[in-house]
């Protein structure tokens, strides 16, 4: 324990490694690109370590990595903006769909491609501080983790989320059926 009564992670990077992975679902729904999202997880790693005396044992390391993460995310599309970095999306990342008939497990995974599918294009069609506001949600974060996250007030976090939800119900009326 520290002198303030929390638990300190016993090794920082072990403790950073084990957000691994819900760092990089989030970047890659950020991103829609999955050699991007690596990127992106790498730069957020190395941002956290170059920071690690700015961390405050005790509190919230995963909301602390995801605004970072979020931060980078941010930085990269400024740059990207005023044509200091270009990407495109990797061919590889595209999910393809046979029209066969399947039985079984394979219909039902098949289904579940299919709806993920429509997920991730309505998630894509919203913008970036909608998308961030849903996907933190998805991760389990409350709404003050969330605007710790994304440097806004909770009340800012619930409308955004609210108009977030709205919007994804219209994309996705179809399923509402």
């Amino acid at each position: 324990m520290v002198p303030d009564g929390t638990h300190e992670p016993p090794n920082f990077s072990a403790a950073l490694l084990a957000e691994v992975d819900g760092l990089y679902n989030f970047a890659s729904r950020l991103t829609q690109n999955g050699s991007e999202a690596e990127d992106l997880v790498q730069d957020t790693f190395a941002r956290a370590m170059a920071a690690q005396a700015q961390f405050r044992p005790g509190s919230n390391l995963k909301a602390w990595l995801f605004r970072i993460l979020r931060n980078a995310y941010i930085d990269g599309r400024r740059r990207a903006r005023h044509g200091f970095e270009l990407r495109t999306r990797d061919e590889d990342d595209t999910v393809e769909v046979h029209t066969e008939l399947l039985r079984g497990d394979f219909e039902l995974e098949r289904l579940r491609r299919v709806v993920a599918e429509d997920i991730e294009a309505a998630l894509s069609k919203l913008g970036d501080e909608a998308r961030t506001v849903v996907l933190l949600d998805l991760e389990g974060f409350s709404e003050a983790e969330i605007g710790e996250v994304m440097g806004t007030p909770p009340g800012t976090v619930k409308s955004r989320l609210s108009r977030a939800r709205a919007r994804l119900r219209r994309l996705l009326v179809e399923y509402q059926r």
